[in-house]
């Protein structure tokens, strides 16, 4: 509270129920502190009676008034999609926009970057074909000790037998032990590491599935394994995995970004259109050239037959009858490889509709990447107008002229020269004592700081609960909790408390008859 001051901050909120099913309103503070550093902390969990947005909107209002907070100070918003947080109408953030109207809502980056990749994989059949394929592997292999114990035998022999044809190379870090990581449904990062996995031990895996399949001890696996063996040897399942890993490959390192507590959502939206740039060179000519070599490549490395392109498809694992005639040069590349792509671009499009706002366009002219290309005054302008409670009309008047002298001096700083995002500029400009001399400009961009990309902070709150809030441990009481998840979270804080201090406050909280 003493970082943050009077001055104006964004709230991350998300409720979830602990282990003992009790519903809980965790609440995260985003604010630029004094040294001009974007910081999100954590500032407490509320216990719910339900998840209504009155009463969510309560619980925030008494957890802020405990620490002498208002919602007037609010000037952005991150929860997820759910409809009593986002509701055009009733939602939790209609009910603090009333009262604060700079308090702009932004749905979490993560969260849509997440329902884009559930939407690609469930509604493309071919995709979904996929990853049906990928759950019955794991419940194959993943379920046993005594197969997952095989599978690493094999892989071991494998690395040796490669290492001794010089066809890896050893060294520190190098050929690590890898398993069949089972992805979860919430995070589709982990489905990019286990489809990794799956093509990075494929000549063991298929090693294994033949063990299984000709185990006839096996019982109900046994049949199991010979399906599974035609399906996982067959071109259109290694053309998916390797389509499936370049998709979920170009979005990971965008869902990496995201989960940073210093992101600024000018970087976000240009991280966001990098991915589509990255997803259209793949969707040209060139890439598909490429991926197609690429997948040939491995089919001949492990001996996976290569159908000929221009003799009709005959689908694998699935009857003919539901497919017209079609050769597969056809089917490969334009019902698979641009369908999904294109698919994939499209969800980017729909579910990222605040990259096309009026509030995020303004903002982008603050982007100080090479020499503050993209700086627009008009624009920067209008952007404060959005704020009108934190500009007065005389100061709205004055600013022009002070973002004229502030590009110029930036550019003539070589100090500023290698910032290239906004929160290095809020830094630089606090370190070079700049950011008295250009105030008003300095007050904007924190406003542009302060709006939220993601709530990983938060998510990771419920994550730590987990921990703090046991089975062993189920009855814990709500101030009590929060007091260790405050302690537990933030202990960066806490560690710089004095173990003296912490007895003598123990000691006087009431008459003991031996002295601590």
């Amino acid at each position: 509270m003493e970082d943050l001051g009077s001055d104006f901050f964004a709230i991350l909120a998300d409720e979830s129920s602990d282990v003992y099913d009790k519903e809980q309103l965790a609440l995260c503070l985003r604010y630029v502190d004094k040294k001009g550093k974007v910081v999100e902390r954590f500032l407490g969990v509320v216990h719910v009676e339900n998840t209504a947005s009155l009463t969510l909107k309560d619980a925030i209002q008494s957890l802020l008034m405990e620490h002498s907070l208002s919602l007037s100070m609010i000037r952005g918003q991150g929860y997820d999609g759910a409809s009593n947080m986002k509701g055009h109408a009733n939602g939790l953030k209609k009910l603090i926009m009333d009262e604060c109207p700079s308090a702009y809502y932004v749905h979490c980056f993560a969260h849509q970057l997440q329902l884009t990749l559930v939407a690609v994989a469930k509604e493309n059949p071919d995709c979904d074909w996929f990853f049906d394929q990928l759950s019955f592997l794991l419940n194959l292999i993943g379920n046993s000790c005594k197969k997952v114990q095989m599978l690493r035998v094999e892989q071991a022999q494998r690395i040796v037998e490669e290492l001794e044809l010089d066809v890896i190379e050893s060294g520190k870090g190098q050929n690590q032990e890898m398993s069949l990581c089972r992805p979860g449904d919430t995070r589709w990062g982990s489905h990019y590491k286990t489809v990794m996995h799956v093509l990075s031990m494929y000549h063991s895996i298929r090693k294994v599935i033949k063990k299984v399949g000709t185990d006839r001890t096996q019982r109900k696996e046994y049949n199991q394994a010979q399906t599974m063996l035609t399906i996982f040897d067959s071109f259109e399942f290694v053309f998916m995995a390797h389509l499936m890993r370049n998709v979920l490959g170009y979005t990971a390192d965008l869902n990496h970004a995201l989960q940073k507590r210093d992101q600024d959502i000018v970087n976000a939206v240009e991280l966001i259109y990098l991915t589509k740039i990255q997803l259209q060179q793949m969707r040209e000519d060139a890439g598909w050239d490429e991926f197609l070599k690429d997948v040939h490549s491995f089919c001949n490395k492990h001996n996976v037959k290569i159908p000929v392109m221009d003799n009709f498809y005959r689908p694998v694992g699935r009857d003919r009858k539901f497919y017209v005639k079609i050769k597969n040069m056809h089917r490969f590349h334009v019902d698979m490889f641009l369908s999904v792509i294109d698919r994939q671009l499209q969800e980017l499009n729909d579910r990222f509709d605040e990259v096309n706002t009026d509030l995020l366009i303004c903002m982008s002219a603050f982007n100080p990447a090479n020499s503050f290309a993209a700086f627009d005054k008009a624009s920067l302008v209008k952007l404060a107008q959005f704020y009108p409670n934190d500009f007065s009309r005389l100061e709205l008047d004055h600013l022009p002229c002070q973002l004229q002298l502030f590009i110029t001096d930036m550019r003539e700083d070589e100090r500023f020269k290698q910032v290239n995002s906004l929160a290095e500029l809020s830094v630089m400009l606090v370190s070079a004592n700049e950011h008295t001399k250009h105030d008003l400009v300095y007050r904007l961009l924190k406003l542009v700081l302060v709006l939220p990309v993601a709530t990983a902070t938060v998510e990771r709150v419920f994550s730590i609960m987990n921990y703090v809030k046991n089975k062993l441990r189920n009855r814990m009481g709500d101030q009590y909790l929060n007091d260790c998840l405050v302690t537990f979270i933030e202990r960066e804080f806490f560690l710089q408390v004095k173990d003296h201090d912490i007895i003598s406050r123990y000691q006087a909280m009431r008459d003991r008859r031996v002295k601590i």
